[in-house]
Order: C-alpha cells, then structure tokens, then sequence
C-alpha cells in the first residue's frame, strides 16, 4: 500500500453512511432531527505538516485554521471544535501551544468544546488532531462533486505565498523579515468563512486549496466526472510572491503545487457572475476566474493558450509504507 489513496479506498467500502459522502470530499454532512451538521478532521504531524522549530502557538493557529478552511469549503458556521494532543512533556512547548490555541480559537470565534490527550513515547514526533463541526447552510452544502460543462473555475485570493513561505525557512533565508508576508501565509494561514457561507448558494462544487491548485482541481474533476482547465496565467500571484520569486512560468507551476494556500477553489455557472461577484464584494475579497469545466474528466493546464504538460508533482500527497 503506497499512501492515503489507497487507504482512503479501503475505507471507502466502509464508509456506507451517507454522511461520508462516498469519502469523495473533505467533510462530512450530517442530517439530524432536520439539522445538517458539518463535520471535519485534520491532523498535523511534526517534520511532515509542520517544521520542528515552527513557533508552537504558530502550530497551534495551524491546527485550528485547516480544519475551519474545511467549513468555509461547505459555507458553514462553526460551532465548536475537539482537540486531540499528545503529550511529550515539553511543558513552555505546550504553554506556548494552548496560548496560540485560544489565539486561533477567538480569531474564528470557535469555541473549544472537549478532546483528548496521549503521552508520546521519548523522541516520538507531535501529532495533533482537531475535530471541527460546523452547521450547515440553509440551501445545502456544496461539494467537490457538481461542477459541469461549462462552468467557470474561481479561486480566491492569491495562490503560492504559503509555499514561498516554507521553501525560505526550510532554505535558511536571511531575509525572512522582509518576506514576513510569506512566512505568515504559510504559519497562520486565514482562511475565510464568511466568504465560503456568501458563496454557497451560487457554487455548483467547492473545495479548499490544501494540498496545491492543481490536485485539488483534479479532485473536482474527478468527485464531478468532469475536465476542468486551468490557465497557468491567470492564477493570481501576490506581490510579495512576485517580488520573492518572480513571475515565470517556473514560478507560476510552483505556486499552484505547493499548497499551503487554504483559499476556496469552486465552479459556477456563468449566469451566476453577477451573484458570484456581490459575495465577494460583501466580503472584501477577490476573486479570480483561472479556467472552466468541458465535457470528458481529468484535469488539463494552459498557459497564454497553450497546452500544458502536467507536471510529475500535482501537489502534495501524504505517502506512506502503510503495509
């Protein structure tokens, strides 16, 4: 067995419930004495989501943000979160934690409503758990499946400052404080959920940008039995992106694989432009059409107009020897 994809298969044939949604997208939706309620798990491991020296009320803020990412995706509003810690007996480490915690915990207005910890045996890496639950919107909760011919692709936001970020501090830059902008997207990322409950009634499909633009398109198209195109182009770069790594196609292909982004990815109809362009103006975000939907499935990528290969890496991919 190579990795989650084939794991996630396996649980798949167990996954019978309808709330699992066929495990074809990043949350749950549970019905509940006539209540949808959204439910959610990320978890983050020391050395693979997050760097051993990352601040830990960073790490904290981390844990908290992915997991509300994974409800703005279904336009929900949180109602409470579940912590699942282990313990290793670096007690300032842990201070400093449960101070990023309330940190992220009011930033979100969530509250903190129980969890778990586990001693870790000496020398073991962190790993950490959340569990979110949000309640659903009134119209229904989107989904990765959905999007069809046609339909536009949006993201909001910009794409790749996270992954900037973390190839800097990974590289040892000297000058982390004139990047500062980078560093924060990828150590407090800030996910918006106001924007994915604006939206939610105008998506045909809608996902968060985790794992890189490109995988996480391809999940659309696969979830939806659709091709979605993406123009390398038209992704939108920020100017500190531009000004740290330039505005190449080198540049552009790392930016929509590295992931990190935590921005909405999601496809509408094109009557609905208008509705698409009021949610973003009521939040203050922007948005960005950066390709379309077309009969057949996969994912294809142009740039200027011109076809693409894929490249090798469409983001990240938890792998494993899980034998």
């Amino acid at each position: 067995m190579s990795g989650e994809g084939d794991f996630i298969a396996l649980m798949r044939g167990l996954a019978s419930h309808p709330a699992a949604r066929g495990l074809m997208d990043d949350a749950a939706v549970l019905e509940l004495d006539g209540r949808s309620l959204v439910l959610t798990h990320d978890m983050i491991v020391e050395g693979v989501h997050y760097r051993p020296n990352d601040p830990a009320g960073d790490v904290a803020w981390k844990l908290v943000a992915i997991n509300m990412s994974d409800l703005a995706a279904k336009g929900a509003l949180p109602l409470g979160v579940l912590l699942g810690f282990s313990l290793t007996g670096a007690s300032e480490w842990e201070r400093e934690f449960a101070t990023g915690l309330g940190e992220a915990l009011a930033g979100f207005s969530v509250p903190l409503l129980g969890g778990d910890t586990v001693a870790m045996p000496p020398g073991a890496p962190r790993a950490l758990g959340l569990t979110a639950i949000g309640s659903a919107p009134v119209g229904g909760v989107p989904s990765r499946a959905g999007a069809k011919p046609g339909d536009l692709i949006y993201v909001s936001g910009t794409i790749g400052d996270a992954g900037a970020g973390l190839s800097m501090l990974e590289r040892g830059h000297s000058d982390l404080e004139t990047n500062e902008a980078l560093v924060v997207a990828y150590r407090r990322p800030a996910p918006n959920l106001a924007l994915g409950r604006a939206l939610a009634p105008f998506v045909s499909a809608m996902a968060d940008i985790s794992d890189g633009l490109l995988i996480d398109a391809a999940r659309i198209a696969k979830a939806s039995g659709s091709t979605v195109h993406i123009d390398l182009d038209r992704v939108p770069l920020s100017a500190a992106f531009v000004a740290r790594c330039g505005d190449s196609r080198e540049s552009r292909l790392s930016a929509v694989t590295a992931g990190d982004d935590y921005r909405l990815l999601f496809s509408a109809d094109p009557s609905r432009t208008a509705d698409i362009a009021g949610a973003a103006a009521r939040c203050g975000v922007t948005l960005t059409a950066v390709g379309r939907c077309a009969a057949g499935e996969g994912l294809t990528l142009f740039d200027a107009g011109q076809k693409l290969p894929l490249p090798a890496r469409l983001g990240y991919e938890h792998r494993g020897d899980l034998a």
